[in-house]
């Protein structure tokens, strides 16, 4: 098993966290967990993600955060949706995944296998 460094961005109540949780320790690979409730992610690592994604497939179109938060209907630049995200991680889909040069967005496992195949 090649050491791969795991970053997963998340909260500890997203059962698609526990879900990439859970793939890895199964397989006995050490994550580094960011519960974006008590830490934020940073501006550079979420941008790493939107250059890779686009910003729209990072965002939670479906959950109740993102309707609540209108931002369907704010007219506001990329930054600022940035900005909105950082403030409430639940905007997005969980979790983030950072593995190598492997990101995932949401439960990802064929991703993730990717990440240990490195």
């Amino acid at each position: 098993m090649p050491d791969v460094q795991v970053q997963v961005f998340g909260t500890k109540k997203s059962k698609e966290t526990r879900a990439a949780e859970r793939f890895f320790k199964e397989r006995g690979v050490k994550i580094h967990f960011v519960d974006l409730r008590e830490r934020p992610i940073a501006k550079g690592e979420l941008t790493r993600f939107v250059q890779k994604f686009g910003l729209n497939a990072l965002l939670d179109l479906e959950g109740k955060a993102y309707e609540q938060s209108n931002l369907a209907y704010l007219r506001t630049t990329e930054e600022g949706v940035i900005a909105r995200v950082i403030e409430t991680p639940e905007l997005l889909r969980l979790p983030l995944v950072r593995g190598g040069k492997v990101l995932t967005v949401g439960e990802d496992p064929a991703g993730w296998k990717q990440m240990l195949e490195g």
